[in-house]
């Protein structure tokens, strides 16, 4: 937690915990996360003086993990699933790192002062942070209210569902089997799933892939059912000759990419910026027995990878804030800054120039983000076709919001958590 408040990733944090504990780190981590709004508005009262970085991201983890709440992630003081650990033993084991750390030993009193004062006043204090918007909601304030003017009929369901865990989806792989002989071999390995889009399968709980059969041969993959629209949407109502000319233009680590050639026979190049990116891509590939050119360069530069013939069909899954798979990443709601928005918009634009003059005329484009900000789908789609005289938007799903918070246009939620918040623009060229 004192990484993730310093700007650092728990993509980058998580790696450098022991592998025999780092499950129960990412879990706590994940819930701490979840609630660090309501946690700093209440060690705010509870130590008026902010402490040192060390002891305050003690504090803020262990109030967070005494939190009962908050279910419906729009009452701080509503009663949760997720109750690790009796509160004694929250506040005797913070006690304890506190005293075990050289930066928080002599702090250590200090921590069991706040914490122990926090169960005495728990009521007082959670009403009184009650109409902190931060508290409230467990995302940043400009973070809210952009989801407030992008989404107002839906953005109390969206940060809701923002604090919820994603299910685990799988894609099944139908070069080598379907997903009703999958979700058999599921169920004979002890595993509900449900049905879920043309190729998914949601898992009732999520599982290590190792214990999934069949994974290591490639009979399946994990991806989010959001993120399974994209190949289906960029090959849909054309038949695809082996020759076709495809571009992944931001391929790692490559989902995308395998199910585009698990549905079709495709001269595909998937491409990334970063080489070592690359490597994922093709241990990917190789896992599900497919095929394409994997290479290292940046979208945005064509001269420097192009070889000058066009493409017939170009997926483009360009950087975004990831403000649509904050349940699967709770960092990055506490991460991005909102200049962030504008910066990478300002990235969108520039790959969708770069690359819609490699497109075939007749071709076809489907642009991808998995954000829920307007600014990096409708706003951005709207901004490329007035510089494009040449471009159609059609059939495209556009927003997905993530879980059940709604859908204005094109996937259907399940019981099983729904899908993550995504945008997609199919974009064709006269």
């Amino acid at each position: 937690m004192q990484g993730v408040a310093q700007g650092r990733s728990l993509t980058e944090l998580l790696p450098t915990v022991p592998a025999e504990v780092r499950p129960g780190v990412q879990a706590l981590t994940f819930q701490v996360l979840r609630q660090l709004g309501t946690a700093r508005a209440l060690v705010a009262l509870l130590a008026p003086r902010k402490p040192d970085s060390a002891v305050h991201a003690l504090l803020c983890s262990a109030v967070a993990l005494l939190l009962h709440g908050p279910a419906d992630a729009g009452d701080c003081a509503a009663p949760s699933a997720f109750v690790p650990y009796a509160a004694h033993t929250v506040v005797n084991q913070a006690v304890d790192a506190a005293r075990q750390q050289r930066s928080t030993q002599r702090q250590a009193a200090f921590v069991n002062a706040c914490l122990r004062r926090f169960l005495r006043e728990r009521t007082a204090l959670q009403a009184a942070v009650a109409d902190d918007l931060e508290a409230r909601w467990n995302h940043p304030r400009w973070w809210i209210e952009r989801t407030q003017r992008d989404h107002p009929d839906h953005w109390q369901a969206i940060l809701a569902a923002n604090n919820q865990p994603g299910p685990m989806t799988l894609r099944v792989n139908r070069r080598l089997s379907d997903p009703a002989r999958y979700q058999q071999l599921l169920q004979d390995a002890g595993f509900a799933a449900q049905p879920q889009g043309e190729d998914g399968l949601t898992l009732a709980q999520p599982q290590p892939v190792d214990r999934l059969p069949g994974f290591a041969d490639g009979l399946c993959s994990v991806q989010d059912a959001a993120a399974q629209l994209a190949a289906p949407l960029l090959l849909a109502g054309r038949d695809w000759p082996a020759t076709a000319r495809v571009l992944d233009a931001c391929a790692a680590p490559g989902g995308k990419t395998a199910h585009l050639l698990e549905l079709a026979d495709l001269n595909l190049l998937a491409l990334d910026v970063d080489p070592r990116r690359c490597e994922r891509v093709t241990a990917t590939l190789q896992r599900l027995h497919l095929k394409a050119e994997v290479k290292a360069g940046d979208a945005a530069r064509p001269a420097d990878w192009w070889d000058g013939q066009l493409f017939d069909a170009i997926l483009l899954d360009a950087p975004c804030t990831a403000s649509g798979i904050v349940r699967r990443h709770p960092d990055v709601r506490w991460l991005r800054r909102e200049s962030d928005v504008a910066q990478l918009a300002t990235v969108q634009q520039r790959l969708l120039d770069a690359l819609w003059p490699l497109l075939k005329p007749g071709g076809r484009l489907v642009y991808a983000t998995c954000s829920v900000f307007q600014a990096e789908g409708a706003l951005q789609l709207v901004s490329f076709l007035e510089r494009h005289t040449d471009a159609v938007s059609l059939a495209a799903p556009g927003h997905l919001l993530p879980g059940n918070a709604g859908v204005l246009a094109g996937l259907q939620d399940n019981k099983a958590g729904g899908h993550d918040g995504f945008f997609y623009a199919r974009i064709d060229k006269h």
